[in-house]
């Protein structure tokens, strides 16, 4: 009797554990991607505003936007620099 309950037995205790191997959350792509949309903002909108300070102070726009991002890249030097 019990040699004929364990064949039943192992076989749903096979569908129902054998998913739980397989469900672990994995680091996936789109975790990266929202991390690189932060940055990219964030590099953004500091050097949008660095320049606007820049250009207060008289300075032309264009001289001012490349000040602010070498500004940017020697204080946040970490940050990996925009992909063209």
């Amino acid at each position: 009797m019990i040699k004929r309950l364990l064949l039943p037995v192992l076989a749903l205790a096979a569908v129902f554990l054998g998913g739980c191997l397989h469900s672990k959350k994995n680091s996936s792509p789109k975790d990266s991607t929202i991390t690189g949309e932060v940055e990219t903002d964030f590099r953004q909108r500091w050097i949008d505003k660095r320049a606007a300070e820049l250009v207060s102070q008289g300075k032309a726009e264009s001289v001012a936007r490349t000040q602010a991002a070498t500004e940017f890249h020697d204080q946040y030097e970490y940050l990996p620099a925009p992909k063209k």
